[in-house]
């Protein structure tokens, strides 16, 4: 009995313990474009030796970066959102052509006032991060873009 109950403070403290991996982390922040455009910008730093997949990733390859953007009566959204040129590579697990990005990426989407108020865009980023090694599940994470 003495020894079960050893092995089980040493199961719940090896698992309490264990090191949560989040090599990506996110901010964001806004730029005024005019009095009715604005550019809403998420930066993704990433870890060394961790890969951000880009938006744009082929059928069967990893799960692609995706925002998605809480809808509002205060803006309209203007396009896409678009991301800076990652590094494409063929990648060997994949088998395919992909593009991904470390150290840093930049992602941007623009919107459209429709009241001159300040208020907030909510929006929700789903990524997929991978090392040369293993590759984590997928990710969701809340950012939110303060209009002034």
């Amino acid at each position: 009995m003495k020894k079960a109950i050893i092995f089980i403070t040493l199961l719940i403290y090896a698992t309490g313990s264990a090191q949560i991996l989040e090599p990506v982390k996110w901010t964001t922040s806004v730029t005024k474009i005019s009095n009715t455009e604005y550019e809403l910008v998420a930066m993704a730093t990433i870890e060394k030796n961790w890969h951000l997949y880009s938006q744009t990733v082929p059928d069967d390859g990893p799960i692609p970066t995706n925002f998605t953007f809480e809808g509002s009566g205060n803006y309209l959204k203007k396009g896409n959102t678009t991301e800076e040129k990652g590094h494409t590579i063929d990648d060997p697990i994949f088998d395919m052509k992909i593009t991904y990005f470390e150290n840093k990426a930049s992602f941007k989407q623009r919107i459209k006032l429709k009241e001159k108020v300040p208020f907030k865009v909510n929006a929700t980023v789903e990524f997929m991060v991978c090392d040369d090694s293993r590759c984590l599940p997928p990710t969701e994470v809340d950012l939110v873009f303060n209009i002034k």
